[in-house]
């Protein structure tokens, strides 16, 4: 199983009944090709769309139905569109139960960087940083390391951050973490990691349960 589908498939536990949810640019737009057929809730768009469904098929695309990644949609049933103020109005207002967004640099405290890299080109902050304020719940969804064996859970975020103390859990391919007043609390770790070694690719210091951990 590949890292990108171990966090996915972990990922659709979080997903309840009726809700309603945001899905960050990159690693959480695939999320709805890992949702059950009866999925029960709606998928918004800060472009506009509530309903949004996987990613339409080569000869299924609509020029018109984009998600905020700019990539083409099917809609679900019970879907509609609108301006993209009501759609901001929906997140300022708090009616975003859920929201999933990928990550540079997550730290102990539940701060979160993942808009831009000094020295990189980037387009913008856009939707994450109201989402990460005002959603019910945030979740990061990212790799535990970089592509340079670097962790990505901090002390303390080095990066321009998105939002201040936002984040509520994390789940990378090694480990499901919940940010806690006390620290950084390990609630379940992949099969094929040890406790070392979720530390030693981590910076910030975790905190283990007594309990045996849940293995995914």
């Amino acid at each position: 199983m590949s890292k990108t589908e171990r966090i996915l498939r972990r990922a659709v536990e979080e997903i309840l009944p009726g809700i309603i949810i945001n899905l960050g640019i990159g690693l959480p737009t695939l999320l709805p090709d890992y949702l059950p057929d009866n999925f029960a809730g709606l998928i918004h768009s800060e472009n506009g769309v509530l309903g949004c469904g996987s990613v339409a098929k080569r000869g299924q695309a609509r020029p018109t139905l984009i998600d905020s990644a700019g990539h083409y949609i099917n809609l679900t049933p019970g879907s509609s569109c609108f301006d993209s103020a009501v759609s901001f109005a929906m997140i300022r207002r708090g009616r975003i139960d859920l929201c999933l967004l990928g990550a540079f640099e997550v730290d102990s405290c539940g701060n979160l960087a993942n808009w831009k890299i000094p020295g990189k080109l980037s387009p913008g902050i856009g939707g994450a940083m109201e989402l990460a304020q005002k959603a019910k719940r945030l979740i990061v969804l990212s790799t535990h390391t970089d592509k340079n064996g670097r962790p990505k859970i901090l002390e303390r975020c080095r990066l321009p951050l998105t939002a201040p103390a936002c984040v509520n859990r994390i789940i990378t391919d090694e480990a499901v973490i919940d940010v806690t007043p006390e620290g950084l609390l390990v609630q379940e770790i992949a099969e094929n990691v040890s406790l070392q070694e979720l530390q030693n690719h981590t910076e910030a210091k975790l905190i283990f349960p007594e309990n045996t951990l849940r293995k995914f």
